[in-house]
């Protein structure tokens, strides 16, 4: 296991079902993984980012810390805001996949319907000649409409 991968599990541990929120402190972790700080900054951006459904706050300094915030939203508040506000015209394929990713977490699809529907969007799925602009174009309609049908089935 990669060491981002560690310390995103392992904050995911700390942030248990019950407990929306973890206060960390950046030096205390980088020193329980033997890493920079600047490390954790990255896991931070990347993995708990408003688009992975997190908040993070901090303060620098000698007691400084670090908050993240799991926002609490129900399954299809969690949709109608991908399909209205995060995604655009366009979709890359590694956005595709971190969307899958955490619909998945969040047991909004199962593990079945991820993997189709990352199968679905993959780039092999797209393989034909036309500009990467239109494939992503292309890729963010089919995830809406994905996305639209899974909501339609929630409330049935």
């Amino acid at each position: 296991m990669r060491l981002s991968d560690s310390i995103e599990s392992f904050i995911k541990t700390l942030m248990n079902e019950d407990a929306t929120e973890v206060e960390l402190k950046r030096n205390e972790l980088a020193e329980y993984f033997g890493c920079a700080p600047s490390q954790i900054n990255y896991v931070l951006a990347t993995r708990f980012s408003p688009d992975h459904g997190y908040l993070t706050e901090s303060r620098r300094g000698g007691g400084g810390y670090i908050r993240i915030v799991r926002v609490v939203q129900s399954g299809a508040q969690r949709l109608m805001y991908l399909v209205n506000e995060r995604i655009g015209d366009s979709l890359t394929e590694e956005e595709t996949l971190r969307l899958i990713s955490q619909l998945k977490e969040q047991r909004i699809v199962t593990a079945d319907e991820a993997a189709l529907m990352a199968a679905a969007l993959s780039s092999r799925a797209m393989g034909v000649p036309v500009p990467d602009s239109l494939k992503d174009a292309l890729r963010a309609r089919m995830m809406k409409s994905m996305l639209m049908s899974i909501a339609a089935r929630n409330r049935a």
